[in-house]
C-alpha cells in the first residue's frame, strides 16, 4: 500500500478557487489591447504570466545554527494565509560573515503560486494590499528586468487585510516576483498596467 506522502508546496484552505476575475480580464479585455498595441496577434506569442514567488529572508535573525521559532512561525504562517499554499524553506548556499549566514543554514522561506492560486494572490495584491501600503505613491516602472520579469518589496505583511497584526509577534517584509514568458520590460509594463498595477505617473513634461 502506497504511503501517502505530503508535497512541499502542497494547497491548503486560503484564498478562494476557481478562475479569477482578474484572469477573466486578461482572456477577455487585456489580450485584445495587446494585439492592438504591439501588433502580436498570436496567443500564443503573446506575455503571459507564468509564476509569482513570495520570498522572506531570515538569515539576519539566525541565533547560532537555527533561527528563532517565533520568528520562523510566524513568517511560515503569514506565507502559508496569504498564498494559500505551504512554504519550503530554504537553506544559504554560501556563507556571509557579514549577516552571520552560513552555508547550509535555513535562512529563508519561500513559496511559488502558479495557475488560479496565482491569479487570485494578484488580484489581492493590486487592489487590497498596494491601497495600504503607507504613504503610498505607486510601484516602481524601473523593477523590470530584461526578459520582462518584475519585482517588488513590501515592508511589512500587514498590508495584506487577511493577517491580524494584533496577533502577530513579528514584523516582517517580503519579496514579491512575476515571472512572464514570451515578454520584455514594455510588454510586461503593460500587461500590468491594463490589470490594474498601480504604477507610478508618467511624467510626460
Amino acid at each position: 500500500m502506497a504511503k501517502d506522502k505530503k508535497k512541499k508546496g502542497k494547497e491548503l484552505e486560503g484564498p478562494p478557487a476557481g478562475a479569477s476575475g482578474l484572469r477573466k480580464k486578461f482572456e477577455t479585455e487585456v489580450r485584445g489591447a495587446i494585439a492592438e498595441k504591439f501588433g502580436v496577434k498570436n496567443r500564443m506569442a503573446q506575455p503571459t504570466l507564468e509564476k509569482i514567488t513570495v520570498n522572506v529572508n531570515m538569515g539576519r535573525h539566525l541565533d547560532g545554527t537555527k533561527i528563532p521559532p517565533n520568528i520562523k512561525s510566524t513568517v511560515l504562517e503569514t506565507l502559508t494565509t496569504i498564498t494559500g499554499q505551504k512554504p519550503v524553506m530554504l537553506k544559504a548556499k554560501k556563507s556571509v560573515s557579514n549577516f552571520k549566514v552560513r552555508e547550509g543554514y535555513e535562512t529563508a522561506a519561500m513559496v511559488t503560486i502558479r495557475r488560479d492560486q496565482m491569479w487570485h494572490f494578484l488580484d489581492r495584491l493590486i487592489h487590497l494590499a498596494t491601497p495600504r501600503i503607507k504613504d503610498f505613491r505607486g510601484l516602481s516602472r524601473k523593477a523590470f528586468d530584461r526578459q520582462g520579469n518584475y519585482s517588488m518589496g513590501l515592508t511589512e505583511q500587514g498590508v495584506f487585510p487577511e493577517i491580524n497584526m494584533a496577533e502577530v509577534n513579528f514584523t516582517h517584509g517580503m519579496n514579491i516576483n512575476l515571472s512572464f514568458a514570451n515578454s520584455n520590460p514594455e510588454l510586461s509594463a503593460f500587461m500590468l498596467e491594463e490589470l490594474g498595477m498601480p504604477f507610478t505617473k508618467i511624467d510626460e513634461n
